[in-house]
């Protein structure tokens, strides 16, 4: 974080381009990091369920909500892009400058790997743990095929 700072006092910003650059970076990760610990951990915990389970519909009002709850919480502070596609569309559309595409998708990658750190520790520890990392399609992986939610090709 420091060598940020440095890199941005080197570029002449002063404290408060880099505290409001700071808040879109952190708004950002923390966006995505909710978006994928709401999203996925549902798909992760409750899809399948037997009998309780919230199903399709279920996740998808999941990832719907966290999105929603996101740009209400961080969304006038980033932008609400919490995904590095939007991130990129933002930028091709001319919406988005060519100096904050790479730190806010920086920014989302890393809230995402957290998120799934996070999730793969809860897992972990749960009665539901069956993750086998030698099979593919293990921890809520979608696949192709027989791997497939539904086994389509």
């Amino acid at each position: 974080m420091f060598a940020l700072c440095d890199f941005a006092y080197s570029r002449g910003l002063n404290s408060k381009h880099i505290k409001i650059a700071m808040s879109n970076y952190f708004a950002e990760f923390f966006g995505t990091f909710w978006l994928v610990l709401g999203g996925c951990g549902s798909a992760l915990f409750a899809a399948a369920v037997p009998d309780v389970g919230i199903g399709f519909m279920g996740v998808s009002l999941a990832f719907g909500l966290t999105v929603l709850t996101m740009a209400y919480a961080v969304g006038h502070i980033s932008g609400g892009h919490f995904n590095p596609a939007v991130s990129v569309g933002m930028y091709m559309g001319g919406r988005f400058s060519a100096k904050e595409i790479l730190p806010y998708i920086g920014s989302q990658i890393l809230g995402a790997i957290a998120a799934a750190a996070t999730l793969f520790l809860i897992f972990k520890g749960s009665q539901m743990c069956c993750i086998d990392p030698s099979t593919p399609g293990a921890f809520a992986a979608n696949g192709y095929g027989n791997l497939s939610p539904m086994g389509l090709v």
